[in-house]
């Protein structure tokens, strides 16, 4: 049966007497909206609206002139949102540990998202920068970023990464094993230098995330153990070329409570309390991990309970154990960056698909668009949640419960798994999908031989490339056979 869904779209869309209103195909989280609409509060970047006509505007570039101008897929960053949370956080981290009698180092996790532009926006908010790799080390100098403001990590760090990171004057090197004291100390005498050196701690907490998400359990690749600890902090005192600053601690991502690093807080606390009777511990990093909404079904922690809670933990621990605290530090990334972004696609094709449940048959339909899980790997790697609507235009037409696929040789390529979108949407829409300014750009690849999109900052109604996108051109000029 064919069914008229608007004045200009004829889709081959079956109607079974089965169906139910509720469609079984949905997870209990997702609920039918009232308005396919509908951009849900907590989840767009703060600037994004539907103007007059119905189109997606995002601080006041409409949908349509991006994807003229830039093309799709394209990553838009709403550049005043993440301006705006990167001070935010700092203010709230700021105002919670003067409130205990300390201070506050707040580190963007450059891993979430970074590019020259982003270094100078959270450079500017008084923030410094986490990196972990020598790539991201690079992009952060060449962001102009006072290297005493940058963190290097990493559980495997090349002997010429740690050498550059020496020569460059970073601020902290996090010793991510027993190992690296050694190429750490050597590269800080090759440099004539003394290199503050913080080392990471596995403290066994376990974060409520995914699993592979969670990095603080006890059998994964990242710090050393509590036990461990206190032998290798000795090595580190006993070497000229190293100032031992502090623990570090990062307990996963994602993360919607404050309980882990309340409990973090805590343990790392009682082993800086050990620590201190042999030398100075100055700083406790607890890392970052602060999650955002994906999903309307989403509640994250705002940062200002966050760092509330860390404050109070560290206070009645610190009492507790009759020293002072230390200063602290925390690595946020995604919520500062992931909110900001949103990814435009164009719809090409769109398949109804009819599935037996025990209620009945239901129908999905497969809404497939220009990109996939090489500029979103998230939702096939850890069965990500995240939403969607059409950015071009509204639609009078109901919800349909909705697959948005990738269009890589994959069945896994998905893009959004769970959504409702107008019955009418249709090929040549704009899709638009929020919450993709962490994780999205830089985890993405070239699968399929497929160019990277460009990432294009937005700002008073005005729009500028800050990360050019991949052309085949590019992606053939490293081929060494051409």
């Amino acid at each position: 049966m064919f069914c008229l869904v608007s004045e200009h779209r004829l889709v081959s869309e079956p109607v079974y007497a089965g169906s139910v209103p509720e469609n079984p195909l949905a997870p209990d989280w997702l609920r039918e909206p009232g308005d396919a609409n509908a951009l849900a509060d907590g989840v767009w970047s703060q600037n994004a609206l539907r103007d007059a006509s119905g189109e997606l505007v995002i601080a006041g570039v409409p949908a349509s002139r991006l994807a003229a101008e830039f093309g799709t897929p394209v990553y838009v960053l709403d550049e005043d949102d993440a301006r705006g949370r990167a001070r935010a956080t700092k203010a709230a981290f700021d105002a919670a540990m003067q409130g205990i009698g300390t201070s506050a180092k707040v580190y963007y996790a450059g891993k979430a998202f970074l590019s020259t532009e982003v270094v100078r926006w959270v450079a500017e908010a008084g923030l410094g920068i986490d990196v972990a790799s020598e790539g991201e080390l690079a992009v952060a100098l060449a962001g102009g970023i006072e290297p005493s403001r940058i963190g290097v990590h990493g559980n495997n760090k090349s002997e010429r990464q740690i050498v550059r990171a020496v020569e460059a004057g970073v601020g902290a090197i996090v010793i991510d094993s027993a190992i690296e004291v050694e190429r750490v100390a050597a590269a800080a005498a090759k440099a004539g230098k003394r290199q503050r050196v913080r080392l990471r701690i596995n403290s066994g907490v376990h974060a409520s995330t995914h699993e592979y998400l969670a990095t603080a359990h006890e059998d994964q690749k990242f710090g050393v153990t509590v036990a461990d600890a206190p032998r290798i902090v000795q090595a580190i005192r006993g070497l000229p070329g190293l100032e031992f600053i502090g623990l570090h601690s990062h307990i996963g991502s994602q993360i919607f409570e404050v309980h882990g690093f309340e409990e973090a807080a805590r343990r790392l606390l009682a082993l800086h309390a050990e620590l201190l009777r042999d030398g100075p511990v100055p700083e406790l990093n607890l890392g970052g991990g602060f999650g955002i909404a994906y999903t309307s079904a989403d509640d994250p922690m705002p940062v200002e309970r966050i760092a509330a809670g860390m404050a109070a933990a560290l206070a009645a621990a610190a009492a507790e154990l009759g020293i002072e605290v230390p200063v602290i530090a925390v690595e946020p990334g995604r919520s500062i960056i992931g909110r900001a972004g949103t990814t435009l696609y164009t719809v090409g094709t769109v398949k109804p698909v009819a599935v037996d449940t025990a209620q009945g048959v239901a129908v999905r339909k497969y809404v497939s668009v220009d990109g996939g899980m090489s500029d979103n790997i998230r939702t096939s790697l850890y069965h990500a949640a995240y939403s969607a609507r059409i950015a071009s235009r509204v639609s009078e037409d109901r919800p349909a419960l909705a697959r948005v696929a990738g269009m890589h040789c994959e069945s896994g390529d998905i893009v959004v798994r769970d959504e409702y979108l107008p019955m009418d949407v249709g090929p040549g829409d704009l899709l638009a999908v929020p919450a993709t300014g962490a994780y999205g750009w830089a985890m993405a690849s070239n699968y399929n031989w497929v160019p990277r999109p460009p990432v294009v900052a937005v700002r008073d109604g005005q729009a500028r490339l800050i990360v050019r996108g991949e052309t085949i051109d590019d992606l053939l000029a490293r081929d060494a056979g051409i």
